[in-house]
């Protein structure tokens, strides 16, 4: 195992991009490649480890982290294939991502954690909270993939329920996605309700510059689990979605207006179910709630572990 400098990046990366876009990350080697990540916050602290999703990276949690570094020791890694991790020879289905996070987390050498997540960083999430109950503290997360029996239930646009068809349909969706570059140039800044500046998407492209690199992007796509396909990725959610509901750990889910993946009733009516789920209300978001609200995101999670740490053990 080889691991690079480790400064306090989570903190200082809002700063630092103002000048050069973005800052070269830290790495552990993790299996044939390696895994980048941000990192910040106190040593003694509990660890609150966040997850992103397509076609974004650590970079997503950048005016979240400083926030959340007070009362925790943050770390957001780039999921393999995405951000500054490396590239390789690889399916990048749902199983390569959790085999890779895996490997990051045991690098790193986490025992416990909070899970901070969204999109597809909540599968890898819920997935890992499944299989390793004793390793979560808590469960903060927003926009969130689950089992969805049609693609009614998928996203609350038909333009973008009719989108992701095409992605899925193959040729077509090589060409929107590898060709087009379409996750990046047209997903990700439709689901901002602000603009996003030059300077932010010159970061969301910069891994993705080749088309070579640009297939875990196409992948997570075929991957979400609609109508029971593929039948592996929806037998694992499916399980990981019954282990979060019995599950007694605290939760926190952030909802935005209109929402993408899960619209404010829907997040009302999701965390009532579960025990312990406080729910908050953003406003007016989409799918990258992270964003359009990184303070109240960030301040909310670091009242959230700061009380759950100040409570006494069960």
């Amino acid at each position: 195992m080889s691991v690079q400098p480790r400064p306090s990046i989570g903190i200082q990366s809002a700063k630092v991009k103002r000048m050069a876009f973005d800052i070269d990350l830290p790495h552990h080697a993790v299996l044939d490649s390696h895994i980048a990540y941000r990192e910040g916050g106190s040593e003694n602290g509990p660890v609150a480890l966040f997850l992103h999703g397509n076609p974004t990276s650590s970079y997503i949690w950048r005016n979240i982290l400083p926030h959340v570094a007070p009362v925790a020791r943050c770390i957001a890694p780039d999921l393999i294939g995405f951000g500054q991790s490396g590239k390789p020879d690889i399916d990048y289905r749902f199983v390569d991502h959790a085999r890779y996070l895996d490997a990051f987390i045991k690098a790193e050498g986490i025992g416990s954690a909070y899970l901070v997540a969204q999109d597809w960083g909540t599968a890898l999430a819920f997935h890992l909270a499944a299989r390793r109950p004793d390793f979560v503290r808590g469960l903060a997360f927003m926009e969130f993939i689950r089992p969805m029996a049609s693609w009614d239930d998928f996203h609350q646009v038909e333009a973008a329920r009719e989108t992701f068809r095409k992605f899925r349909t193959p040729g077509e969706g090589e060409r929107m996605i590898i060709e087009g570059n379409a996750l990046v140039e047209r997903v990700l800044p439709g689901s901002v309700v602000r603009k996003l500046s030059e300077e932010e998407m010159a970061v969301y492209r910069a891994p993705f510059a080749t088309l070579k690199s640009r297939k875990p992007t196409w992948r997570l796509p075929n991957e979400l689990p609609i109508a029971g396909e593929p039948a592996d990725v929806n037998e694992m959610l499916e399980q990981a979605h019954l282990a979060l509901a019995s599950s007694r750990y605290p939760k926190l889910l952030f909802a935005g207006n209109p929402g993408a993946l899960v619209s404010p009733a829907f997040a009302e009516a999701f965390a009532a179910k579960l025990h312990d789920c406080q729910l908050v209300q953003l406003g007016a978001g989409a799918h990258y709630l992270q964003e359009d609200h990184p303070e109240t995101i960030g301040r909310s999670v670091a009242e959230w572990i700061a009380s759950i740490e100040a409570s006494p053990a069960p």
